[in-house]
């Protein structure tokens, strides 16, 4: 089995990939795209020749190398909506279990803003998401949607039923997992994931939902109708 699981950042992603790559009968990788991103774009981001580096930037390769392989081993893929260029194809969507991770845009925002300035629409990946998702329910395929928020309430519930819904045998394994950097992280972990990797399982419940003014209420009062289209077709917990 091989499993897309589509997100923006800041969306309980890592812990998301923790949590499958937990189990002994699951392989994971972390944001295959992200430096042909980064080549096509010529974007500047954190440890940029870092991550280029540590990649195919050849995006017709890592497809391949995403639907090849043993297909006896479960495989977990952690992407990043937004790295999903339109230069990208996508006709190999129909040979993985797409699922879509949600979370509300102003708690991503006021994540974000922890670690970088303010950013687009585009950054964070909403209209992206939702793009993709549409292409895969055009293709003919089934399109989960899973909310960070349900996870967070109810970590065995939101799992179980995920696992059902993709014929996934339960594992409690994915209910926690050791602290510490991880051998499958991106190179760009040493940037991102230090919240993650004090972490043994996931956080609790959120607070209250942020206030968000100027340019962060903008970006979320844009990404705010993206969200809702995509967590109107959510999996009930």
């Amino acid at each position: 089995m091989k499993i897309a699981m589509w997100s923006g950042p800041r969306n309980l992603s890592t812990a998301l990939m923790y949590s499958f790559a937990n189990r002994s009968d699951m392989r994971v990788v972390d944001e295959p795209f992200y430096a042909s991103y980064l080549a096509q774009t010529g974007l500047s981001h954190p440890m940029r020749d870092e991550v280029i580096a540590s990649q195919n930037v050849d995006a017709e390769a890592v497809i391949e190398e995403l639907i090849g392989g043993d297909p006896s081993i479960h495989h977990y893929q952690k992407h990043m909506t937004q790295h999903m260029l339109p230069t990208i194809a996508r006709n190999w969507l129909t040979e993985v279990k797409n699922v879509f991770l949600i979370r509300h845009p102003a708690r991503v925002l006021a994540s974000w803003a922890n670690k970088h300035d303010t950013p687009s629409l585009a950054d964070i990946g909403f209209k992206q998401q939702l793009e993709i998702f549409e292409h895969v329910v055009a293709l003919g395929e089934r399109a989960l949607v899973i909310d960070a928020s349900d996870i967070r309430m109810n970590p065995e519930g939101s799992l179980r039923a995920l696992c059902s819904s993709i014929d996934l045998e339960w594992d409690r394994a994915m209910l926690s997992w050791d602290t510490g950097p991880k051998p499958f992280d991106g190179v760009w972990a040493a940037h991102w994931y230090d919240a993650v990797h004090r972490s043994s399982g996931f956080a609790k419940v959120e607070k209250d939902m942020p206030q968000l003014r100027g340019d962060l209420a903008s970006v979320n009062e844009k990404a705010l109708p993206l969200y809702e289209r995509l967590a109107a077709h959510k999996l009930p917990i």
